[in-house]
């Protein structure tokens, strides 16, 4: 969560964020898919970072993956630790995550950069880079456009970024692109997913 403001934003409308997409069934098939078979490939722990209401990370433990979720926003994690027992959350910000330096095999970050300005997309990533170790595993799920350009979230004003866009702040941080996918379905916004490589 980059800002105060956004972070109030999903405070404040907590609830009903987890109601409608806090569990698997609000999951697109095609990103269960993504998520399920870049995870089971990752060599060491996995960190679902901006894991939100924790279903993402409860699923990946079900896989049998070593995975644990960290999110700014108290109300997620409340229910999360509730809800998902089986799996371990921390209240925790992507730009200082409580890591030691190249101790962790990947990172799922599914739609938890789409809040940051452009200007401060690097700070998350370069804490992905540290934490993450030398060949270890990235997970970028984000909107898709044209260009960076910001639009109007149904929570918090959020970004839109081009695969091109994305994919050289990666390489700014550190990172290989290793695979991107985009889906475009009629009446809904474009989205993508980019596997990267730690160098």
């Amino acid at each position: 969560m980059p800002d105060e403001a956004s972070l109030a934003a999903y405070s404040a409308r907590a609830t009903e964020y987890i109601d409608r997409l806090g569990s698997m069934s609000s999951v697109h098939p095609s990103d269960l898919q993504i998520v399920s078979t870049w995870a089971l490939d990752v060599d060491g722990d996995l960190i679902d970072a901006g894991c939100g209401p924790g279903q993402w990370t409860n699923f990946l433990t079900q896989l049998g993956v070593s995975a644990r979720g960290i999110d700014r926003v108290p109300e997620f994690i409340a229910h999360a630790a509730t809800a998902f027992s089986a799996a371990n959350f921390a209240i925790e910000s992507l730009d200082s995550i409580e890591a030691d330096t190249h101790s962790v095999g990947g990172i799922l970050s599914w739609y938890s950069l789409i809040h940051y300005e452009p200007r401060a997309i690097q700070v998350p990533l370069r804490e992905f880079d540290r934490v993450i170790k030398p060949g270890g595993a990235l997970l970028v799920g984000f909107f898709e456009g044209p260009e960076v350009e910001k639009f109007a979230h149904a929570v918090a004003p959020a970004y839109r970024w081009s695969v091109d866009a994305i994919s050289a702040e990666l390489d700014r941080a550190g990172f290989d692109v290793l695979e991107t996918l985009v889906r475009k379905t009629a009446g809904q916004r474009p989205q993508a997913a980019l596997s990267a490589r730690r160098r």
